[in-house]
């Protein structure tokens, strides 16, 4: 167990927010996702911690989208938000609060930084010169003007920087600007607008940043890009736009005009915070001050305020907002640490919804992926120090190997095997000293990189816990142990239990699904306490780390994750590569018109594939009662089998290679029995026997034929919980057959994550424990 550090520390966590008319693609989600790997460390270490995150919802985009689908603003900010809330709630973002900014606490708390930044002289008037698209009858924001940078001469600029070489811009700097929305060239009209004085607040931000981003740790990449604004000179700017759909300016003569986005978009954080505190107190419930956690005073100075953002918005944390409180009359909490991360990108190219390139939010729940494998790849890749290209190659590498095949794995076969030989209890032993003190070392070094955020680091440092763990559980090789030197055994899966149980106290933050569920199979549950929620007696923390008492026994256990085969991978790619595939299948390729490929059955969506078999495949027990080599064929049996109807059945298998006739003789196999019938080397098969392939110790090939032995000839397989008696089609083809893939994943025998049974118990396999069956 790590020294805990001072507990009294409150940790204040925001996420950069969304905009609301945008369905969040993978890239999107990573700072909400890594503010709430730190939250829930937080809350796990025992920091009175608040996350707050919501939609931003003003602004011209919302106007124009509102426009174009011909709703009201706040009919089109409804509709998204209940979009965006049901996405994260699938991800399991534990937010103590996701608002919005279109709300009276929104309004209250910016016109009151307004005003005192009015009051103190930090606000300023101009007439300027604007861009007005005559074709949509209005001024045009800065995010609404495209056109070529004057600076390095990129030709997706934005009217307010260049992401390129990272320029701040005025939209009528833009070379060649055009309308966002309609494309037609917008012109030059004058309108009055409020700036703040950034020049003038320079001197205070310069030495409040040089101070917090020394104690704050700040990323290398927010530490540069804030000294390169302060460098090259700050410049008044506007807060004011000619919109209708924002929060009104408290100042004569601006009746008209409404806050610019990005003035009142990051004092939302405060305002969510608020909507919390109101929120509790009109239900009744325990509440609490926000400005406990905004404002700072003499008795009130320990909250720290930690920031996730993505490299754009960067001088919008740590100039604009800074600016605006210190210029203010109030004594705002402000940056103490930012974590900031470079971009996702997508395949060769960039995420675009338009276009259907890429996965989003929406598109990652109707997978049939679990939530915490897409969780596991974004904090395993995080881009911390450069852009980071998702991949769907890498993501199967990612999933199957990192998260199955190490800490999938050990979870897996210890439990299982304690299951099975301790009849799930967990063996008394003697704690391996040497084993601990690489494991507490580990948890020591984790825990201290997440003290400030280094996530992606602090999980492969978790993962190697695990890794060392498998290695110790080879090495013991408990197999063969508990028949030959028992405590061997015994004292392994004792120390691998516990380290089990620190391992879903670590990972909680990351894979919190995953970790509930492990942690339930030890009789256990792993605290999350949101604001004002207690943590419950028995629940496990992060002081609850190398603990070596608690634990007696595992219940039932079920493969959580499975893995990604590579026809599954590629039906996904295609499926999200939009219109790159359509334009590659019009291209097409001369020399497969000559010679077309063979073609391969095409396998479903996973998420389709449950119900495919439930309505089509009839899988049935069948015992094998006489089994002869086909002289015409080297590698096939001819089997003769009792399948219950009253009548034999004959199929032939490709088995002779691997199996002998005594192999198989008595055996109560699964077989696909509504197969059409297949005439091979003169014999008609009317079937399939199922198994699985492997390799034995030698490297040698082997295959294992799923056994039933409990099951009488004629029991149906089905899928855990369906109905034994549902009709099923007459007759299928190959194809539709091998559209579904059959799989053992660590033993047992599934579709899709769904156990396969027979007279109500899972099938299994002894040898061939990760394959495909056919």
């Amino acid at each position: 167990m790590t020294e805990m550090k001072n507990i009294k520390t409150k940790r204040l966590i925001t996420s950069a927010l969304p905009y609301v008319n945008n369905i969040p693609h993978l890239g999107n989600l990573i700072q909400m996702l890594s503010a709430d790997v730190f939250a829930r460390f937080c809350r796990s270490r025992g920091y009175e911690t608040m996350y707050v995150c919501g939609v931003d919802e003003y602004g011209t985009a919302t106007e124009t989208k509102a426009l174009q689908e011909k709703k009201t603003p706040r009919e089109l900010c409804d509709y998204y938000y209940a979009i965006h809330k049901d996405i994260y709630e699938w991800f399991d973002i534990a937010f103590d609060k996701f608002g919005r900014t279109s709300n009276e606490e929104c309004t209250e708390i910016t016109q009151r930084i307004f005003t005192e930044l009015d009051e103190n002289g930090f606000i300023t008037e101009h007439t300027t010169k604007q861009l007005f698209c005559t074709k949509c009858n209005m001024f045009l924001a800065d995010r609404y003007v495209d056109g070529t940078c004057p600076k390095c001469g990129a030709v997706d600029a934005r009217g307010d920087q260049c992401d390129s070489c990272g320029t701040l811009l005025d939209p009528t700097q833009l070379v060649n600007p055009k309308c966002h929305t309609c494309g037609s060239t917008p012109e030059v009209r004058e309108t009055r607008h409020l700036y703040i004085d950034l020049p003038k607040i320079a001197p205070r931000l310069e030495k409040w940043m040089e101070q917090a981003s020394v104690e704050g740790k700040w990323a290398p990449n927010a530490i540069q890009m804030t000294k390169a604004w302060i460098r090259d000179g700050l410049n008044e700017r506007a807060i004011t736009r000619d919109l209708k759909w924002g929060i009104p300016v408290p100042k004569a003569g601006y009746e008209n005009k409404v806050f610019y986005v990005w003035f009142n978009a990051p004092i939302g954080y405060m305002s969510i915070t608020k909507q919390l505190e109101d929120e509790l107190k009109a239900a009744g419930k325990p509440s609490f001050d926000w400005r406990d956690w905004w404002i700072q005073n003499d008795s009130n100075r320990d909250v720290k305020l930690f920031q996730f953002i993505g490299k754009d918005n960067i001088p919008f944390h740590t100039v604009v907002f800074p600016c605006s409180e210190l210029g203010s009359k109030t004594d705002f909490t402000k940056l103490y640490h930012m974590s900031s991360t470079e971009f996702l990108n997508y395949e060769d190219g960039k995420f675009s919804k338009s276009k259907g390139v890429g996965v989003f939010g929406s598109d990652a729940k109707e997978s049939g992926i679990p939530s915490d494998a897409w969780r596991f790849y974004i904090y395993y890749n995080r881009p911390e120090s450069q852009d980071y290209q998702f991949t769907w190659k890498d993501f199967q590498e990612k999933y199957n190997k990192e998260l199955i095949g190490n800490l999938g794995n050990l979870v897996n076969r210890t439990l299982l095997f304690i299951n099975k030989n301790y009849g799930g209890k967990i063996p008394a032993g003697k704690k391996d000293e040497a084993l601990w003190k690489a494991v507490l070392e580990k948890e020591a070094k984790a825990t201290e990189l997440l003290e400030w955020a280094e996530l992606k680091d602090a999980l492969h440092v978790i993962l190697e816990i695990s890794d060392l763990c498998n290695k110790a559980f080879q090495s013991a090789e408990p197999w063969k142990a508990i028949k030959e030197n028992k405590e061997v055994s015994d004292n392994v899966l004792y120390n691998l239990a516990y380290v089990i149980k620190d391992l879903m106290i670590l990972i909680q933050p990351y894979l919190p699904k995953y970790s509930q569920v492990v942690a339930g199979y030890l009789g256990k549950s792993i605290v999350n306490t949101k604001f004002g929620v207690e943590k419950k007696d028995g629940d496990l923390s992060w002081a609850d780390l190398g603990t070596m008492e608690g634990l007696d026994s595992i219940t039932e256990t079920a493969v959580y994750f499975t893995p990604l085969d590579n026809k599954t991978v590629d039906a996904f790619r295609a499926k999200f590569s939009g219109k790159q595939a359509e334009a590659a299948e019009k291209k097409g390729d001369k020399k497969d018109k000559k010679k077309p490929a063979k073609k391969e059955p095409t396998v479903l969506p996973v998420q389709e594939q449950a119900e495919f078999f439930n309505k089509n495949i009839e899988l049935t027990v069948a015992k094998i009662v006489d089994v002869k080599p086909n002289p015409e064929g080297e590698k096939l049996f001819i089997e003769t089998l009792d399948d219950g109807s009253g009548t034999s059945r004959t199929i032939q298998s490709g088995l002779r290679m691997y199996l002998k006739e005594e192999d198989l003789l008595g055996k109560h196999v699964v077989i696909a029995a509504n197969l059409a019938p297949r005439t091979m080397r003169g014999v008609e098969s009317r079937g399939m026997l199922l198994a699985g392939d492997y390799k034995d110790e030698s490297g040698k090939e082997c295959v294992e034929v799923l056994d039933v032995s409990w099951a009488k000839p004629g029991t149906k397989v089905v899928l855990e919980g369906s109905d034994v008696n549902a009709s099923k089609k007459g007759e299928i083809s190959g194809d539709e057959f091998f559209s579904v893939q059959i799989a053992a994943v660590d033993g047992v025998v599934q579709i899709a994550g769904k156990n396969l049974v027979a007279d109500g118990k899972p099938i299994v396999t002894k040898c061939a424990l990760n394959s495909e069956i056919g």
